[in-house]
């Protein structure tokens, strides 16, 4: 029985690793949410930064897609903002963001007048040197974030998501503030938004396939 139990975790281990490879990047890419917002608005856009190496994240290059216009950035402590035309840099003048930690940058853009999709490059840089380019298609290992444009609704405002006030403080709409609960509502909002490719679904679901199909040969070929 022992010998049995020893076969079905050699067989377990692929599939333990691969589950642990695709939550690993799942979580790792970085995201701009949301997913999606509408025409001529102007959206409060949060940038979503991980680490996923032993060295720390110390700048993050962030390219405004065409037709949309950069407006705004709310202001982080430890990081300074550079702005190069469509390029908008975050840059660390600290630690930077360390291996298991991530970060949220917030910035205003203005929504293109018309529909479509518009594309998010961003370009992570590491303390030792490296680069790691979120500029790829979906279904990529580096994919870039995508925000779909939709119509606006007739009659509707301007504005979308949080804006700044004239302090720098997180606003919605009309409101001069927002609470705690209202801005984690909105960041869970956008981590809903930023999903997950369903080819990391499908193909850990194969995995888990292999692996029930592969324990009862073993366990048919033992009875």
């Amino acid at each position: 029985m022992n010998r049995l139990f020893r076969k079905i975790a050699v067989l377990a281990a692929p599939s333990a690793a691969a589950l642990m490879l695709f939550a690993a990047a799942a979580s790792a890419h970085v995201t701009v949410a949301p997913a999606e917002s509408t025409t001529g608005a102007w959206e409060t856009y949060t940038l979503k930064v991980p680490s996923e190496k032993d060295a720390a994240t110390v700048q993050i290059d962030l390219r405004i897609p065409a037709g949309a216009e950069f407006k705004q950035y709310e202001a982080v402590p430890g990081w300074d903002v550079k702005i190069d035309g469509n390029k908008i840099s975050w840059v660390s003048t600290g630690a930077g963001i360390q291996a298991g930690q991530f970060q949220r940058f917030y910035f205003t853009a203005k929504n293109p007048d018309t529909t479509g999709d518009i594309a998010w490059d961003a370009y992570q840089h590491y303390a030792d040197g490296s680069l790691v380019q979120w500029s790829g298609e979906e279904g990529t290992e580096t994919p870039h974030s995508i925000t779909e444009i939709v119509q606006a609704a007739a009659g509707g405002g301007s504005h979308s998501g949080m804006a700044m006030d004239d302090h720098g403080s997180m606003s919605t709409g009309d409101q001069d503030s927002m609470s705690m609960d209202e801005h984690n509502a909105i960041m869970e909002e956008h981590d809903k938004t930023s999903g997950v490719s369903p080819m990391i679904y499908i193909a850990l679901g194969i995995s888990l396939l292999s692996f029930l199909l592969a324990a009862i040969a073993l366990l048919r070929k033992r009875a």
